[in-house]
């Protein structure tokens, strides 16, 4: 059982893709549901799509059913590109991600560094992991922390093994390197379990926290589990029917603060 001052957000579900969508009924649903923030993707949504007038709308609605817009999505683009072009093309949709999201009423949005794979933001390719991918990454979000700050939405960085952010060390030097209160961790411990932490991610979770601290301003909630099968095989699945250590997790983001929000992204409805 969650304690009473953990603040929990969801994420999918019942939850739509596109701003216009969003209803009096859906909003009443997920509050009912005890959750009191939400994370939205608005995949059906580009970045200046959505009118003022829809925003509002949008506004009204989670106020009216007393949901706070905690995250929205930061569209994943690919902020390590190694031509000056191509970075210059994801830092226009990360600019334009924070503004909709301050017309949306969020306090942040989630993104991750962006992949060199053409299968997709999180998907692996050696070079994710360069020297080069780091320094761009530092670079990218440098520029981008200037936008959070003049729009008031903070950046909360996702990190995953595929990607430059690999683990906890690897994000504690780019935070630092960044130097920007407006940039921090939205911790996903499951994004970061191995092999060889997946029978204690106890430990594995006190090794993230110990790592990056008060770095970490959000937290994901999802499970792991590791398949009988003759190669490794890491499987996201929902909250609570794998590996992850749920209360050890909860327990150490509460005692970051008791105002920290929870966003669950795979559960049962």
């Amino acid at each position: 059982m969650v304690a009473e001052a953990m603040r929990l957000g969801i994420s999918g579900t019942l939850l739509p893709d596109n701003v216009t969508d969003m209803t009096p009924e859906i909003a009443a649903t997920i509050r009912d549901w005890g959750y009191t923030g939400i994370f939205t993707r608005l995949r059906a949504n580009r970045v200046s799509s959505p009118s003022d007038a829809d925003c509002q709308t949008f506004r009204d609605i989670l106020t009216e059913a007393g949901l706070e817009h905690v995250m929205a999505t930061g569209y994943w683009q690919n902020l390590i590109h190694p031509d000056s072009d191509e970075r210059e093309r994801s830092l226009e949709i990360l600019y334009g991600g924070l503004r909709l999201a301050a017309r949306l009423g969020a306090t942040c949005i989630d993104t991750g560094p962006g992949s060199m794979s053409p299968n997709g933001p999180w998907a692996p390719h050696p070079d994710n992991w360069s020297a080069w991918a780091e320094a761009n990454l530092i670079d990218s979000l440098k520029r981008a922390a200037d936008v959070a700050e003049e729009v008031g939405v903070r950046i909360h960085l996702e990190g995953h093994q595929l990607v430059t952010l690999r683990d906890a060390d690897m994000t504690r030097r780019v935070i630092d390197a960044i130097g920007s209160s407006w940039v921090c961790v939205d911790i996903d411990p499951v994004n970061w379990i191995t092999l060889d932490t997946y029978f204690d991610t106890r430990m594995a979770i006190d090794g993230m926290f110990d790592t990056l601290g008060d770095r970490i301003g959000s937290g994901h909630s999802k499970d792991v589990q590791l398949w009988d099968r003759h190669t490794i095989h890491l499987d996201t699945v929902v909250t609570g029917s794998g590996a992850i250590d749920h209360a050890h997790y909860i327990a150490r983001l509460e005692s970051l603060s008791s105002e920290i929000y929870l966003i669950v992204e795979a559960c049962e409805t």
